[in-house]
């Protein structure tokens, strides 16, 4: 039988959440179109803590922000099977220009210089709506940390 470590409580959860959004670079984002084709794609982002939203950055024509422009709808997912961020938000396309220049520092400092730039680059601001977290079985349980956009904890 495998012994798992005891469950984190949930202001422990959201603590790890909220280091792994600020440290990890990568996350795996889904959308789907309007007639229900799903997109998965990674894409790295920034966390702000200011606004309480991740910043990503992709192609205009890529389904995920073509996806987005409808309806806003969007999980993304951080970390790994074994400990994992699930966050389902509504995202809006910001255009390189309108984004703080603030913002775009930040996003290349984390991403080692990368800055998009030009028409063909958009922003997705993702606002949380709800954010679960776990590891194992035994934090299933008590695995929702936000809901409507709120912290429960």
């Amino acid at each position: 039988m495998t012994e798992y470590e005891p469950p984190r409580g949930r202001e422990q959860r959201k603590r790890d959440v909220l280091d792994r959004l600020r440290q990890d670079e990568d996350a795996w984002v889904a959308t789907a179109s309007p007639d229900g084709v799903p997109t998965l794609v990674p894409l790295s982002f920034l966390w702000e803590d200011e606004t309480g939203t991740l910043v990503m950055a992709t192609r205009r024509t890529n389904p995920t922000a073509v996806n987005v422009t409808p309806h806003g709808l969007i999980r993304v997912t951080v970390g790994h099977t074994r400990d994992v961020v699930l966050i389902e938000g509504e995202a809006r396309i910001v255009e390189v220009a309108d984004l703080p220049s603030a913002t775009r520092d930040a996003f290349a400092a984390k991403l080692r210089g990368w800055r998009p730039s030009g028409p063909r680059w958009v922003f997705l601001r993702i606002t949380p709506l709800t954010v679960r977290a776990w590891r194992e079985e035994n934090e299933l349980a008590d695995r929702d940390l936000m809901h409507t956009g709120t912290w429960l904890i």
